[in-house]
């Protein structure tokens, strides 16, 4: 029924955040009386809208369409979910992908830019998203004319894998754009996706594309800026990068380029300049990434472990918090957590807040 929810139109992040907080199942919210909707922060009109609204929808309709496209769907705190993804201030709550997401301990950076690239800005794009798919590492764009499609392309030809994230949704007639509908095929065809938080149907608008960017930015380690003035949407996803305590990287530009005045500027306010993707491999420490995915990935050893490890990351997480979005009694998470501390897999920190090893 999640699934469902994003279709309502007037859903915002902020309301979705306080039912979220409310619910202590967020399967109820489904079932949510109005009183209910509105006693967890929701304005009576919108609360009366979206249960006219649920009266009518035709959820079995939506599940045959998604199917239908081969959309699957993961829901913010549920297994599937992509960690790093789910870490930043204000996460999509569901993600319609077609393809295949990497898992977790697979690296991913961000190459973003400008829409009208220079000859320049096009050759170094190739040369380190070859680069960095080559090392194993998975590159993240917007699949916008420009950059995006340079550094995908790029990323396909090397044989690597690359996840597209769109401010439309990912049904084949609604790709944007529409001339990107070939590349998009492709990269679903070579293990890589297509994703939005944006249900089947989505036509992008002048907003959809900024919220869009904290997406790019919230799936990797960190945004390398190829080419970008001064205006450019690309300093969008930096400025998240840079919210959500992540990496910016930049590559240097003459100072008579004006494509490259904005990425200048990031270099000036402290980015990592890059001039091959060694320096974005010294500076995560991942030039190995196959020995790096055996060591990352821990394996749950009972149901309640894998119930338990979606919720856990390298950031601090009470064991309350825990026990809500597991859905298992206190006692338990309390148990099962002592298990895994045991066997290496977590680690107490320190006021009940527990992080991943």
């Amino acid at each position: 029924m999640l699934t469902a929810l994003p279709y309502f139109p007037k859903l915002t992040y902020a309301r979705f955040k306080k039912l979220w907080q409310y619910f202590s199942n967020p399967e109820n919210i489904w079932q949510a009386e109005i009183g209910e909707l509105i006693q967890a922060g929701w304005d009576a009109n919108i609360a009366a809208e979206f249960m006219e609204w649920r009266e009518g929808v035709n959820v079995e309709k939506i599940k045959t369409e998604l199917e239908k496209e081969k959309i699957t769907t993961v829901v913010l705190g549920q297994p599937g979910y992509p960690r790093l993804l789910s870490e930043i201030a204000d996460p999509p709550f569901v993600l319609f992908v077609r393809g295949t997401l990497p898992p977790d301990e697979q690296p991913a950076v961000a190459i973003v830019g400008t829409r009208k690239c220079s000859t320049y800005g096009k050759q170094v794009t190739e040369q380190l998203a070859t680069e960095l798919a080559r090392a194993k590492v998975v590159v993240v764009s917007g699949l916008a004319l420009g950059i995006d499609g340079v550094a995908h392309q790029a990323v396909l030809a090397a044989g690597g894998t690359t996840i597209a994230v769109l401010g439309s949704g990912v049904n084949q007639t609604n790709i944007y754009p529409a001339s990107h509908q070939h590349l998009a095929e492709q990269i679903i065809k070579n293990d890589g996706a297509i994703i939005s938080e944006y249900p089947p149907g989505f036509e992008p608008t002048q907003y959809s594309f900024p919220a869009r960017n904290r997406i790019i930015a919230g799936l990797t380690l960190g945004t390398l800026v190829t080419e970008a003035p001064t205006n450019s949407g690309a300093l969008i996803t930096a400025k998240c990068a840079l919210d959500y305590n992540r990496e910016v990287f930049a590559v240097p530009h003459p100072l008579t380029s004006v494509n490259g005045a904005g990425g200048n500027n990031l270099l000036k306010m402290g980015a990592r300049l890059v001039t091959s993707a060694t320096d974005i491999l010294d500076e995560f420490q991942i030039h190995n990434i196959e020995q790096i995915i055996t060591n990352n990935k821990i394996l749950p050893s009972t149901p309640n472990e894998a119930k338990l490890l979606p919720h856990l990351s390298k950031e601090p997480t009470h064991i309350d918090a825990l026990t809500k979005a597991s859905g298992l009694d206190s006692g338990t998470v309390g148990s099962t957590l002592t298990m895994m501390e045991m066997k290496g897999k977590v680690k107490n920190v320190g006021g009940m807040q527990y992080i991943v090893k």
